[in-house]
């Protein structure tokens, strides 16, 4: 889901300008013009980040961070101010604020104060969420399927987990290449120790660098006081790279080192750090290809590639939809509170007939969409999206006569991302939702999969500046 940010601000200007900047960028956007506004909409609702001018009238922006202190004291807020002082930036940051901008501000910069905020928020509820996995006993029961694939591909994955080689997991999007590599930690000599994980697709290169490998105060602007990067977090345990093909040339230079040497060094300094991590990437898509194309190192693919694994496809594996269906309706209807419901038998069919070019997570969201609309205690065909009743439903140009049967996954993903857009008619904050990534990385995808006709303004509101 996009990140919902609320900005506070008594010019109606500004409030204007980063709505509209913002929305450009993918966010979900609300605008209060006075803190006693902006308070109001926080007890309503939840945001991701709220951006708070300190200078207003009646109630500043340091009165609105205090505030919202008492009833959510979790909330990540950053402020803004045309007063730059050391004393009134030192302030904010006491009262709990995140990080603070001056204004005038560059939009680069502005942007990426944000995006830092909100992942260091993602890699927060990342942790918390693996911390109450893990306290369960996440295991490789938690990758539910009973097909032979599967099977096959849980007894690999246990004896994998005894060793301590770095483990390449190959897979589409939605197939459970996250789910396998927490299964490994767990079960492996490491599981008392840290599990971390990043998509490296997730965020821009300067800010992946020092979210990977920490950095030094003062060595870019931003960089207030030294920061641990997270392979120094993982030291003693497991790192999951997940989306490690869409990393930049300079950054697999420092992931090679670290696979090779075990040390890295952190942004402004010039002394190695050894770390003792045992790494697991995962990636959809085709590394040898990327390789070839000179757009991946051969070296760090080497390395990675020690011990690969391949999941299979939700399509390559029918006999587990019916199990999977199920799983995913009585989770929605205990947290719905309400009686668990069933699948008739030409819902059961409609379902494996399907390719579920998302895989699991697909299959996963269309269950829940269809379990929250019913007002019946079973789930029947017009339940589901017209889509899974077209006679063809597989994305238009996925095997065509000129193509091998078992198409590559940057094919796929290629097709499964022009079918998206098709469907939300180019909206790519829409198309970026259904996909479960953030809008930059889709329009990076777009880019590279010359989508450009998807390149469109239908985002973006009328009336934006240039700049924004």
């Amino acid at each position: 889901m996009d990140a919902r940010i609320l900005v506070i601000d008594d010019e109606e200007s500004m409030c204007r300008f980063m709505e509209i900047m913002l929305n450009r960028e993918g966010y979900a956007v609300d605008t209060a013009a006075s803190g006693r506004d902006g308070l109001a909409l926080l007890r309503d609702r939840a945001y991701d980040l709220v951006i708070a001018d300190l200078n207003m009238p009646e109630m500043s922006g340091l009165d609105v961070l205090r505030e919202v202190r008492s009833f959510k004291a979790d909330q990540d807020l950053i402020v803004m101010t045309a007063y730059a002082t050391v004393d009134t930036a030192i302030e904010a940051m006491k009262q709990g604020a995140v990080d603070y901008v001056t204004k005038p501000f560059k939009v680069d910069a502005i942007k990426l104060t944000i995006e830092k905020a909100l992942s260091r928020k993602r890699l927060i509820d990342e942790n918390r969420v693996l911390k109450e996995q893990l306290a369960e006993g996440a295991s490789f029961a938690n990758f539910i399927g009973v097909s032979e694939p599967v099977a096959q591909l849980k007894k690999l994955a246990a004896r994998i987990a005894a060793s301590d080689s770095t483990v390449l997991i190959r897979g589409e999007s939605g197939t459970g290449k996250d789910l396998i590599a927490r299964a490994i930690h767990r079960h492996s000599s490491r599981a008392k120790g840290p599990f971390v994980t990043i998509n490296c697709a997730a965020l821009p290169e300067s800010l992946l660098e020092s979210e990977l490998f920490g950095h030094k105060k003062g060595s870019f602007t931003g960089a207030v006081k030294d920061k641990d990067g997270l392979f120094k977090v993982a030291d003693g345990g497991t790192f999951f790279l997940d989306e490690v093909g869409n990393t930049s040339m300079a950054i697999q230079v420092k992931l090679l080192r670290v696979l090779e040497d075990k040390k890295i060094t952190p942004v402004g300094d010039t002394r190695p750090l050894e770390v003792d991590v045992r790494l697991i990437a995962a990636t959809n898509a085709d590394l040898e290809a990327e390789v070839k194309a000179a757009r991946f190192r051969a070296d760090l693919f080497y390395r990675l590639n020690v011990i690969p694994i391949a999941i299979p496809a939700l399509r390559e594996r029918a006999d587990d939809i019916d199990l999977l269906a199920q799983h995913f309706i009585d989770r929605c209807c205990a947290k719905l509170g309400v009686p668990v419901k069933r699948l008739t038998d030409e819902a059961r069919l409609l379902l494996r007939n399907y390719p579920w070019p998302g895989n699991v997570r697909e299959l996963e969201n269309t269950i829940e969409r269809a379990a929250l609309l019913s007002r019946s205690e079973t789930l029947d065909v017009g339940d589901f999206p017209d889509k899974l009743r077209e006679p063809s439903a597989a994305p238009a140009g996925l095997i065509q006569p000129d193509q091998p049967a078992t198409p590559t996954l940057e094919s796929i993903e290629k097709a499964y991302i022009h079918y998206v857009m098709s469907q939300t008619e180019g909206r790519k904050a829409e198309a970026a939702r259904i996909l479960g990534i953030d809008a930059s990385t889709l329009y990076r995808k777009i880019q590279r999969y010359n989508l450009t006709d998807f390149v469109t303004r239908k985002d973006k509101p009328s009336g934006t500046p240039d700049g924004a």
